[in-house]
């Protein structure tokens, strides 16, 4: 929703004025200007993966859009990325510039309780999730029903009947066990590093296989430069996506969530 995105701009415009014009009250810290590692790079991965994918609430969204034509929605495609773009690194490069090394997977969570400012951006993270939690639930939604329909071979004009009884059963058991989730991990950056690789998979592997696919299902004569050059591409994006998720979700494994 609109009130969503004028939130983040909120969130994104008090961490950079917090940056710019610090409290007297904060210390200065130690800023790292390398990784520890060589593969400490790629534990970046996992969060820009997770920020960064947007493919599961494209298909509502087209849909619910007055025009829903390829060129308008390149638009919204367009500015949604570069919105998000300025977002995430106006507030990850001015928090870790603030705290250094010592900052929080939530960046908020670094500032004081009783700043006035900060606990308003809080509640509007609060907000956007709000505002995000029905449709990407939606998403979810759907595949399971897919699943079930196909499971049970009952096409969907013969399951109108039962389909409101289970789409009240599936919303309130979603909703618990997010709730659960909440309650009892208290760290969302252990949460990014093992769904970030999920991520890379929507963001890399699929895209790449779907181009793959596509090139391989035209019928021609003789192969052009260009044909090559997307299913290069294709293997490239599926064999790093690969890479990415086997990478990150073993490093979550075997660091962050045994730590």
């Amino acid at each position: 929703s609109s009130l969503s995105v004028i939130g983040t701009w909120y969130v994104t415009a008090v961490i950079i004025i917090k940056y710019i014009w610090p409290d007297k009250e904060l210390v200065p810290v130690e800023i790292p200007t390398s990784p520890s590692t060589w593969t400490a790079v790629f534990n970046a991965m996992p969060t820009i993966c997770f920020g960064f994918q947007c493919h599961v609430s494209s298909v509502p969204v087209f849909n619910s859009m007055k025009q829903p034509e390829v060129k308008t929605w390149g638009a919204v495609v367009t500015a949604a990325m570069v919105i998000a773009l300025f977002v995430y690194t106006g507030t990850g490069v001015c928090g870790f510039l603030t705290f250094g090394a010592g900052v929080e997977q939530d960046v908020l969570m670094s500032y004081p309780s009783n700043d006035i400012p900060v606990a308003l951006a809080r509640a509007f993270i609060i907000l956007c999730v709000l505002t995000s939690y029905p449709i990407l639930h939606f998403c979810g939604r759907a595949v399971l029903e897919g699943l079930w329909l196909r499971y049970t071979g009952v096409t969907v004009e013969e399951d109108v009947v039962r389909e409101r009884r289970r789409r009240l059963l599936q919303t309130i058991s979603w909703f618990l066990l997010t709730l659960l989730l909440a309650l009892f991990i208290p760290d969302i950056g252990k949460v990014i590093s093992v769904i970030g690789g999920l991520a890379a998979c929507f963001i890399f592997v699929f895209p790449g296989l779907c181009l793959i696919q596509a090139k391989l299902s035209e019928i021609q004569e003789t192969r052009a430069i260009s044909w090559w050059a997307q299913v290069s591409y294709g293997v490239f994006m599926v064999t790093l996506g690969a890479f990415i998720f086997g990478q990150t979700t073993a490093n979550a494994i075997f660091v962050d969530l045994t730590a």
